[in-house]
């Protein structure tokens, strides 16, 4: 069958490592090696004359006749290693894939076909193995909450996950196969230094940039890249993971916003406090002095003088004190619909014949837990805010809704939570403010207008931080203000915003000779506050520390019928020094006075709910009538 030697084509035969078989135009088989043996599990002559077809399953035995018919009809060579993919049948009837390669020959006058076999179970299950985990790391790429992406050396993109798309808007569709299409204008050489470094092996590490959503909008963004290498560690691409920091960055400005209020608001605070005590003294002795002059008196306008100047610095220390929240809030159940349907006349002659006010009220009640007064001040200096924005006159708009905040507005409005709120809007048609303008706002003594204090919206802040409620600002040049409040929404009943009251018959009545434990660490309020107890007739045994106070209590042989005593001292708070004391006296009643009150203090049980408690500073007809109020009931308070 060979021409040449016979035993050297015999032995290349039986050498080869794949199975080699050759067939007639018949289909038999003329010759078939060893490995052709093993692989199909014949021994020796068994595959000698069978038709080629028995080593196919019978699925295929009658397509694979035609096609070797064919073959034989034009007959063509096919390079060992290039080959067809087919099954082959093993003895014992079980399959395997195969690899076909065909050649021919021409051998004594006839046409001989000749079939080289591999076995490619490993090779298939490898292909099989890398399909799965390419399929696995596509499923991972897609399923990520980064944005993936990557391009060629030439920064065309060849790759573009899911994430990508929803994070910056663009399809796959539409950027795959062209240059990143995220850099802002400016920033191209920036873009440009980053791929190089990446493209020659140096990958980068949360590296913070600004990048472009479709619609122009800009995302702050969090990227590392690496090079990609092929099998022999040349690279042939970069890789880009991104993740969208906007959130973050308005969480931690959000952060960083709320500290630097509440550190500004624990010095606003603390300076009221001690302010509070100085005015005590100013308008106190102011007082005093104003009953020992006559009417006629020369001087008795320049004392008046004073005490103006200390009411109105008293009234700016009230307004510090909203913002620090150090106020003493008495919160009760309101609708805010009545609240500002009572104050739109006010409202009205407050801003002005060309501005006007619109309400939207919603037809629900809009219940909240809040201090009355506190809220109306709210009111009062938003709406004087929107029409100082507007010079030359507009409209105000007030709104309520009672709405349910999701998950998806928390998510976008750090400091939120979700649950049921009022929603109270303020809105107006002016001027409007730049981003730098908004993010000072609400610090105290900034402000734009020419003659403004920089207090009136630094007390809205306070005053809603103390109702816990949040307070968002939306602004920009030339589209006017809103201002949206959302206050916890409250159950039950709303109450009525009673009127003051006015002083009651036994709070003009004078002292009774009552004695009064006067507990005040600041010399200069102790001082005044026992000339004022004593021209009204009121006897006064007075310590400088809870102490000393308590060794009066103990010491003083006749009756202390109440303590009189600051709120916050040093070694001892007020509350401590009345717990002792009325371990000793349980009559006694207790009058707490303070310039400065925590309202996490009061809620921590250093003061309790209802507590008689008197604002510093204060008159001497207020601290009258609050000691009437004290020592006429039928109580003992403390």
């Amino acid at each position: 069958m060979f021409s040449g030697s016979e035993a050297t084509a015999r032995a290349l035969l039986e050498s080869a490592a794949q199975g080699i078989v050759i067939v007639n135009r018949d289909g038999r088989i003329l010759q078939a090696n060893a490995r052709t043996g093993e692989l199909f599990g014949y021994q020796g002559e068994e595959l000698i004359g069978q038709p080629m077809e028995i080593l196919l399953p019978e699925s295929l035995r009658s397509l694979h006749a035609r096609q070797r018919e064919e073959y034989f009809r034009r007959p063509r060579k096919r390079p060992i290693g290039i080959g067809m993919d087919l099954v082959g049948r093993r003895k014992d009837g079980s399959e395997f894939p195969t690899e076909v390669s065909l050649s021919y020959v021409r051998e004594g006058g006839q046409l001989l076909a000749i079939a080289f076999i591999s076995d490619i179970s490993e090779r298939k299950r490898s292909e099989e193995a890398l399909r799965q985990a390419n399929e696995t790391l596509a499923v991972v790429i897609n399923a990520s909450p980064l944005a993936i992406w990557a391009s060629d050396l030439d920064g065309n993109l060849t790759l573009w996950n899911r994430a990508a798309e929803r994070i910056f808007g663009w399809k796959a569709e539409e950027v795959l196969g062209r240059p990143l299409p995220l850099i802002p204008p400016g920033q191209e050489d920036d873009f440009r230094t980053l791929f190089e470094l990446t493209r020659n092996g140096q990958g980068q590490s949360n590296v913070e940039r600004i990048r472009l959503r479709k619609d122009g909008g800009p995302i702050a963004a969090s990227v590392w890249t690496a090079p990609l290498s092929d099998a022999q560690g040349a690279i042939r691409g970069v890789l880009a993971i991104a993740a969208d920091s906007t959130e973050r960055k308005q969480w931690e400005a959000h952060l960083r916003q709320s500290q630097k209020m509440e550190a500004i608001g624990r010095l606003a605070g603390g300076i009221a406090h001690d302010f509070n005590n100085l005015l005590t003294v100013i308008t106190g002795y102011s007082d005093l002095v104003l009953r020992a002059l006559d009417k006629a008196n020369p001087l008795r306008r320049d004392i008046e003088e004073i005490r103006n100047a200390g009411e109105r610095a008293s009234r700016l220390t009230q307004q510090l004190l909203a913002f620090g929240r150090r106020q003493v809030s008495q919160p009760r159940v309101l609708d805010l619909n009545s609240l500002i349907r009572d104050m739109h006349p006010l409202l009205r002659r407050t801003i002005g014949e060309n501005c006007e006010i619109i309400p939207g009220l919603d037809p629900s009640p809009a219940c909240v837990q809040a201090d009355p007064g506190q809220i109306e001040q709210v009111l009062i200096n938003l709406v004087l805010n929107a029409r100082d924005a507007m010079p030359r006159g507009g409209r105000i708009t007030v709104e309520t809704a009672n709405v349910d905040l999701g998950a998806e507005y928390v998510r976008t409005h750090p400091g939120m939570q979700s649950g049921s709120y009022v929603m109270l809007a303020v809105s107006d048609q002016g001027h409007g403010m730049d981003e730098q303008t908004r993010t000072h706002i609400f610090e105290p003594f900034f402000s734009t207008k020419e003659k403004g204090t920089g207090l009136g919206l630094a007390t809205v802040y306070g005053i809603v931080k103390q109702s816990r409620g949040e307070i968002w600002v939306y602004s920009e040049p030339g589209f006017g203000s809103t201002f949206k409040i959302y206050f916890p929404r409250a159950s039950g009943a709303a109450a009525g915003v009673e009127p003051a009251a006015l002083p009651s018959a036994a709070a003009r009545n004078p002292g009774r000779s009552e004695t009064i434990l006067l507990v005040e660490d600041e010399e200069g309020v102790r001082k005044l506050v026992r000339e004022m107890l004593r021209l009204r007739g009121y006897r006064v045994l007075e310590a400088g520390s809870g102490q000393e106070a308590l060794r009066i209590g103990r010491a003083h042989s006749g009756p202390i019928h109440l303590l009189l005593t600051d709120v916050v001292m040093p070694r001892m708070q007020g509350s401590e020094l009345a717990r002792r004391l009325l371990a000793m006296r349980p009559r006694l009643k207790v009058l707490f006075m303070s310039g400065y009150t925590d309202n996490m203090v009061l809620q921590h049980g250093v003061l309790e709910a209802g507590t008689a408690f008197l604002q510093k500073p204060f008159t001497a007809e207020l601290l009258e009538r609050k000691l009437r109020e004290v020592l006429d009931s039928g109580a003992r308070t403390a």
